[in-house]
């Protein structure tokens, strides 16, 4: 299979207080859902190239819960939630708090869709509090993080690393 360049849309809608990123994989839904719940895996993509994740607790099933820092030089940002849903290889949900950021939560779906030619598209709606909540998400940076582990992830996919 040949890889092409994909990239990752992030959505903030007028209406609702979401944001949305789809992005296309060329690998099946179990590989990209399976670099999304192996620890070690995760670790190898998830975050900009620039910033080192450190997983204190990860326990990715229904009911579990898990804890991340983010370091990148003298910074460091801790996100923890729970897996309150985890479906192999379809869909996870999950909250999303960040230490230090208030006593906010979000709610985070992941969807690993199959299309044809063994490919998958991951859309990931994330349903904040209210609108302010929303844009402090997208004023984040996130989408750069995102993108660049996006393009991490495709390097992992295409070198096999993902069994």
């Amino acid at each position: 299979m040949t890889s092409t360049r994909h990239e990752t849309e992030v959505v903030a809608p007028d209406d609702l207080p979401v944001v949305r990123l789809v992005r296309e994989f060329d690998a099946t839904p179990d590989r990209v859902f399976r670099a999304h719940v192996d620890p070690d895996l995760l670790l190898r993509w998830f975050g900009p190239a620039d910033t080192q994740t450190r997983l204190d607790t990860w326990d990715c099933r229904s009911a579990g819960s898990y804890r991340y820092t983010h370091v990148s030089g003298p910074m460091e940002l801790v996100s923890y939630g729970s897996f309150h849903e985890v479906v192999e290889p379809s869909s996870i949900v999950q909250t999303v708090a960040v230490e230090g950021m208030g006593d906010g939560v979000v709610l985070e779906r992941y969807r690993f869709e199959p299309l044809p030619g063994g490919r998958t598209r991951l859309t990931v709606t994330t349903l904040a509090e209210d609108f302010t909540t929303r844009d402090q998400i997208v004023a984040s940076g996130m989408e750069h993080g995102v993108r660049e582990g996006h393009e991490r992830l495709d390097a992992l996919l295409a070198d096999g690393s993902v069994a």
